[in-house]
């Protein structure tokens, strides 16, 4: 893999990761496929989640009923290694990553004075579909949080 390839492929993925941070904080649900491959699986803390209307079930009721949120998603690290040599290009690389997280949440209706935060990392690991690069694996591991999880709720 070229030093330009590898780039180009960095940009694809942060771009999926921003798409992410969107989908969360604008309850934009119907981003999901742009973010998530057809047959992707979680683990959120002690949750597994193993497949994407698990993942979406869990967004919506952590998020569809919290107040304003923001997902900052930096430090991106990306590992590629090469996998069989007679697959195609995009399919003889596994791609994973590790993201910085901080996510914070205040409350809304009786809970607006109310505030949760979590730090930690998402390790992802990626698969290329007819429509770019998706997150085919995420577990997301918190360092540490603060704050009341009261202010997370389904809407």
């Amino acid at each position: 893999m070229s030093q330009i390839e590898r780039l180009w492929l960095e940009r694809e993925l942060q771009l999926v990761l921003n798409r992410y941070a969107q989908l969360c904080d604008g309850r934009e649900w119907q981003l999901m496929e742009q973010v998530f491959s057809a047959n992707a699986s979680a683990q959120y803390g002690l949750r597994t989640l193993p497949d994407p209307a698990a993942i979406l079930a869990m967004l919506c009721n952590h998020l569809g009923g919290c107040g304003p949120t923001q997902h900052l998603l930096t430090n991106t690290v990306v590992d590629v290694e090469m996998a069989e040599e007679n697959a195609s290009a995009e399919e003889a690389l596994l791609v994973s990553s590790r993201t910085t997280v901080r996510a914070s949440h205040r409350g809304a209706g009786d809970k607006v004075a109310h505030t949760y935060e979590c730090m930690g990392y998402y390790h992802d690991h990626w698969t290329h579909t007819p429509q770019g690069w998706r997150i085919a694996h995420r577990k997301m591991v918190v360092g540490f949080e603060f704050g009341s999880r009261s202010v997370l709720a389904p809407p």
